[in-house]
């Protein structure tokens, strides 16, 4: 996850500096900002308003993590709270680091897992105020995040949590094999409210069907300098219609680091809650399987295939579709072949 961490005092540096370590000995990427005076080695000087600060976190992060007491927190990030598919997660920590709360997107944003990881480097006590953690239950939201499901509806979402904290079945199917057993309260038997993964919408196989779409795909692709958003939108959804391929079933968009600073790309990736994954040319050289090869892409990249070799890479499975090239843009699309998990 991509993290940044805020603190207002000179002790709550020092417990965002723990954090920090600890997050990144965990692989997350964290940025930390301190106010200019308490700063130290590894800090940037903060500027202007906390909420100036919020509003740049929801657009670049995954995560805020305030070191400070909880209503600055909620007084910065309220201008720029939306919905809790797109929110990022955001915790407050005190600055002593005795609490640590998840106060947005707890579940689909990854705040309450988040908050335990931390709580767990600092020793400190995790404040979880969501109903089924809270009692136990099966959260359908954090099942979907962890598998990477695309949550069909956020309104049937809420009526699954809800028929759990009254005890009442909730059914579930599954067009995939999925590992360990079903959770409290999930039944394959019949109900009136049910859960059912699979990359068929159009099927309802209880009265109330509550649709989970594996995002399964990664898209490769490369692109000419300057390329726009609308330009690459347009060819990857005609590329995904073509393969029968939903947009919503993308898990990534994978290319070389030369493009990690793409606009075009960096947007298509904004618009549809994407990562763009990003490889150095020796990464990408190093994936085994037979690409397309382009003498005029070694040339200007190093490597002799960038949008095959990066889908591959991301997602770690076989190459379905090869490569597709129109107008200065390319495109390759492999699949993720993990299973789905209770664990």
């Amino acid at each position: 996850m991509r993290l940044r961490i805020v603190s207002y005092t000179e002790q709550g540096r020092n417990t965002a500096a723990g954090i920090a370590e600890a997050m990144r000995a965990a692989g997350h990427s964290c940025r930390q900002f301190a106010l200019p005076k308490f700063c130290a080695a590894g800090d940037e000087p903060l500027k202007g308003r906390a909420a100036e600060w919020a509003a740049e976190g929801f657009r670049e992060a995954d995560a805020l993590i305030f070191c400070c007491a909880s209503g600055i927190a909620v007084r910065a990030i309220a201008p720029s709270v939306k919905d809790k598919t797109t929110d990022p997660a955001v915790i407050v920590v005190d600055e002593l680091g005795h609490y640590v709360i998840p106060l947005l997107s707890g579940h689909i944003g990854g705040a309450n897992e988040l908050a335990l990881a931390i709580a767990e480097e600092l020793g400190a006590t995790p404040v979880l105020t969501t109903a089924t953690d809270l009692h136990g239950l099966f959260a359908v939201d954090v099942f979907a995040s962890k598998n990477h499901l695309a949550i069909g509806s956020m309104a049937l979402a809420k009526a699954v949590s809800a028929a759990l904290l009254a005890g009442d079945p909730v059914g579930f199917r599954s067009d995939f094999p999925y590992e360990g057993t079903l959770p409290q309260g999930l039944t394959e038997g019949e109900a009136e409210l049910g859960i059912y993964i699979s990359d068929d919408q159009a099927e309802d196989p209880f009265p109330k069907t509550l649709h989970l779409v594996p995002k399964r795909y990664a898209a490769g692709m490369g692109c000419r300098r300057g390329k726009p958003k609308e330009e690459l939108e347009a060819f990857l959804l005609e590329q995904l219609e073509g393969c029968g391929v939903s947009a919503r079933e993308l898990r990534c968009i994978a290319s070389i680091d030369l493009k990690a600073d793409e606009p075009g790309l960096l947007a298509l990736s904004g618009q549809y809650r994407i990562p763009l994954l990003t490889y150095s040319a020796e990464q990408l050289s190093a994936v085994p399987g037979e690409f397309t090869a382009s003498a005029f892409v070694k040339e200007h990249t190093g490597v002799d295939s960038v949008c095959e070799r990066a889908a591959v890479l991301a997602s770690n499975g076989p190459l379905i579709v090869k490569k597709t090239a129109a107008n200065g843009m390319t495109f390759a699309l492999a699949k993720y072949e993990e299973a789905i998990s209770f664990e």
